[in-house]
């Protein structure tokens, strides 16, 4: 063997990173499963075992394919190529550049030799161009060079459907009945079975591990959910935890799929004729658009955004985050028991329910992002930073969200059926049956009005406590409501 290939859990792809053109004849391929990455926070088990078991699968892929493969335990990844030096020599180490700056910096030290990272589709000199050339870094600019750059649903320089977003198109309520082709269940095999019984769990049937499911996964979305996508993005329901979602993102980010497969294959099927724009256009906007921002924004951004803390929110934890009978909202309890279950809800719920609470609750930053992290299976440094920071909980002061994603029990009322049968009414603000979401929401902006009154997309909010004659009584709930979230009894 003349060299190492470094492969990350997130990296798991033979076509591109470091894999690409490795020789068996040559190549000594190592994965580290590091100590760091399944201890030492309290790891959703279901998100422990599709990492670990798909990168087992993939090893396996290796192997079959006549590589020689190291699959090694360790302290941390550093600890296990030390390792495997101790036995194979001090061979020269190649890597695909780390999805984090952790990483990155740990292996550098260490004597790595990175090469282009191009499991995403954006190179970070590119993204960086962009957002020298921003006044603001608005994404939908980003996503509109993205469109013409990779010439995806353009015709002649112009958007397919005669506009660039169709978002007000896909803010939809579910109609009363609606039903829902069923999702995949994969069946477990000894790696499975294997990794399962390490954890002390029952294989998770909801996540394939290999990359033969995961392109199951992307055929059964655009055959059975694509066409209605769009319409039901932003909805939420306790009938279906999954709704028209692709479920696509954890092989999105630990490689088993390429972003230029998924949107290839997207574009395929809308050109057959059958699939509204809205649809296209709302889920290939989450990939190129969305997904790239948020990547480029991360290293854009430095090492130090996931500390900034500017609206001073220091609350701990919500207990309700952890044990969903530690509330008694209809929302959160769904939303936390689907998490604890699958490790995997929707970006509304993330958005709207977890962070919007994390927000108006004054949640610490960093505690939100940290629990964030440590329960979706999707998760990563560079995914959950900017979501978090930037746009959950707005404790950038805007640099990547003009203004706060604050809502009351309103907002979620209308986007759900979680209201229904719930012990509280989104219609109050004070007294004992008020939504905890409608009292803190006027209690945070009441708390920052000075913070925000300079902001003209807060205009209309911040005019609306001018209208409310109870306010003294809404701060009044609000103290109530937060000692109760914070002793597990809201």
């Amino acid at each position: 063997m003349k060299r190492v290939i470094y492969v990350g859990h997130d990296q798991l792809n033979s076509s591109y990173g470091a894999l690409k053109g490795a020789d068996p004849k040559s190549d000594l391929i190592v994965l580290v499963e590091s100590a760091r990455m399944v201890t030492g926070s309290n790891w959703n088990k279901v998100r422990l075992y599709f990492l670990i078991s798909c990168a087992h699968h993939f090893a396996k892929e290796l192997t079959d394919s006549g590589f020689k493969v190291i699959y090694q335990k360790a302290a941390t990844t550093v600890d296990g190529l030390k390792q495997v030096r101790a036995e194979h020599g001090d061979l020269p180490i190649i890597a695909a550049t780390p999805n984090s700056f952790r990483l990155s910096k740990a292996l550098a030290d260490f004597g790595v030799t990175f090469i282009e990272n191009d499991l995403f589709l954006t190179p970070k000199e590119l993204f960086t161009a962009w957002a020298e050339s921003q006044k603001s870094y608005l994404m939908e600019n980003f996503y509109r060079g993205q469109r013409i750059r990779l010439n995806i649903l353009v015709e002649n320089g112009k958007p397919v459907g005669g506009a660039w977003n169709f978002d007000k198109e896909n803010r939809s309520p579910l109609p009363k009945g609606y039903t829902f082709p069923p999702y995949l269940e994969h069946k477990s095999d000894e790696i499975d079975q294997m990794v399962a019984k390490q954890l002390g769990i029952e294989p998770n049937t909801t996540w394939t591990t290999n990359r033969v499911g995961a392109k199951k996964v992307l055929k059964n979305f655009l055959d059975n959910h694509f066409e209605n996508f769009g319409p039901y993005e932003d909805a939420m329901t306790s009938d279906n935890w999954a709704l028209h979602h692709s479920l696509l993102s954890p092989y999105l980010n630990n490689g088993l799929l390429h972003p230029s497969e998924v949107v290839d294959a997207a574009v395929k099927r809308f050109k057959k004729g059958d699939i509204p724009i809205q649809s296209a256009e709302g889920f290939i906007r989450q990939i190129i658009g969305w997904r790239e921002y948020v990547n480029g924004m991360y290293w854009y951004l430095g090492q130090d955004y996931k500390e900034l803390n500017h609206l001073k929110a220091n609350r701990k934890l919500l207990p309700l985050f952890n044990d969903p009978d530690k509330t008694k909202m209809n929302c959160i309890k769904t939303t936390v028991s689907d998490i604890n279950q699958r490790g995997w809800v929707a970006h509304i719920p993330r958005l709207m329910l977890l962070s919007n609470l994390a927000l108006i609750t004054g949640t610490n930053p960093q505690q939100f992002l940290q629990w964030m992290r440590e329960v979706f299976i999707d998760a990563a440094d560079w995914v959950m930073v900017p979501n978090v920071i930037g746009m959950g909980v707005h404790a950038d002061n805007g640099v990547m969200m003009t203004k706060p994603y604050a809502a009351g029990g309103a907002y979620i009322s209308k986007m759900s059926n979680y209201c229904k049968g719930c012990v509280y009414d989104p219609k109050l603000r004070t007294g004992d049956a008020a939504c905890p979401f409608t009292t803190l929401y006027w209690d945070f902006l009441d708390r920052n009005i000075e913070e925000f009154k300079g902001n003209h997309r807060m205009a209309q909010q911040l005019f609306g406590i001018n209208r409310l004659k109870d306010m003294d009584q809404v701060r009044q709930r609000a103290k109530a409501v937060l000692t109760g979230l914070d002793n597990g009894l809201i």
